[in-house]
């Protein structure tokens, strides 16, 4: 890390999502008829994340857990600034990179070696450093002829593992990934594993949200616990991975497609 720079990447300081979202009243067939199909919505708050504080430093890997709808996705997307904080304040100390869901910034029209051009060029760089990367990209997703393919041909595995090249090789400063790593057979996975390994070398801090406790446990420095919105365990990935369980044995949670 340069002399005088941030040791911080990531600092969340009482960060809380609200959303606002409305209900369809359930009415008598009687009332319906006499409102003349006028729909009687009910507005509800849904807490998507609530208090939550939270440091990641430079050289980290932060392993992120919890059932469906915990907050897992919510979170990474506030920090990457698609979604506004209804209360606290996230600071980002660096480039995010996302790969947040399956080939979002993709031209489905455009072939898989046009977008790789295109990403690049919104990444900044030259029309060289695209030549090269072209292939280095192409190569990795072992997509085959499919790379000259328009993407709108693609399964949504195959769009995954374009977009994990993507991203994987454009040397990210900060990396915010939501299950990317589910993309592809057991090899890919395996690959797309060592792959982070190297970016995290280079000092860049990784969020990583997955269902794969033993992927968690295994790649990420420390680990994040949430539940209906609350942090509920951060710190060493055994130990908190461990908790998790022992809450799933209670009743107190619930676990889905994770591997346990």
């Amino acid at each position: 890390m340069p002399s005088g720079s941030k040791p911080h990447a990531i600092v969340v300081e009482n960060l809380s999502v609200r959303y606002r979202t409305t209900l369809e009243k359930r009415q008598t067939l009687k009332s319906t008829l006499l409102r003349l199909g006028r729909t009687k919505h009910e507005v509800k708050h849904i807490d998507a994340l609530k208090a939550i504080n939270l440091t990641v430093n430079r050289g980290e890997f932060l392993g992120i857990i919890g059932h469906n709808g915990a907050g897992k996705s919510t979170l990474l997307r506030t920090i990457a600034g698609i979604l506004p904080p209804s209360n606290g304040r996230v600071s980002v100390y660096g480039d995010v990179t996302t790969l947040l869901s399956v080939g979002i910034g993709f031209n489905p029209q455009l072939t898989g070696r046009d977008n790789i051009r295109l990403s690049a060029l919104a990444n900044g760089y030259s029309t060289k450093e695209i030549a090269k990367k072209e292939d280095e990209i192409a190569d990795f997703s072992e997509l085959g002829e499919f790379i000259n393919y328009p993407m709108k041909t693609y399964s949504s595995g195959m769009y995954s593992r374009l977009g994990f090249a993507v991203v994987s090789h454009m040397d990210p400063d900060i990396l915010l990934i939501d299950e990317a790593l589910s993309a592809g057979d057991a090899a890919f996975r395996e690959k797309a594993a060592a792959r982070i390994q190297v970016m995290m070398e280079k000092a860049s801090a990784i969020l990583l949200v997955s269902h794969g406790l033993k992927t968690v446990t295994e790649m990420a420095t420390k680990c994040l616990w949430l539940d209906h919105g609350e942090m509920m365990g951060l710190g060493n990935c055994d130990e908190v991975v461990e908790a998790y369980k022992e809450s799933v044995r209670a009743g107190k949670s619930t676990i889905a497609n994770e591997e346990i």
